[in-house]
């Protein structure tokens, strides 16, 4: 659970094309074994403290000649943005991928104020 010290709370989102291999032949498309694509992603405005994000596939075209097999996760999150991971492995053929994301977590406000 993610508790938060102020009643101020911020949701941010976003979509985020990772990629599109079907049009270059790329190695989400032609490749197979392990493979990993990454996105940086910047918030807009800087939370407090590390938000919460949730993470999803908004738009896949897969080949359904094999297994289909994907990870996508949120890694490396700050106040400041995170990471979105893809990763496929063995002879899943992915052709485009977007990824949705949502940013949950405590800003800072005009009238907030610390005492020393």
């Amino acid at each position: 659970m993610k508790m938060f010290s102020s009643h101020r709370v911020a949701i941010q989102q976003g979509d985020v094309a990772m990629f599109s291999d079907y049009e270059n032949g790329g190695d989400m498309w032609t490749g197979s074994g392990n493979r990993e694509r990454r996105h940086a992603v910047s918030f807009g405005q800087e939370f407090r403290s590390e938000p919460a994000v949730v993470v999803g596939i908004s738009l896949w075209d897969v080949d359904t000649g094999a297994a289909v097999r994907a990870e996508v996760k949120a890694e490396n999150i700050t106040q400041n943005g995170f990471d979105i991971v893809f990763r496929t492995w063995a002879d899943t053929r992915v052709a485009r991928l977007r990824v949705g994301w949502t940013a949950i977590g405590d800003v800072a406000h005009e009238d907030d104020w610390d005492v020393i």
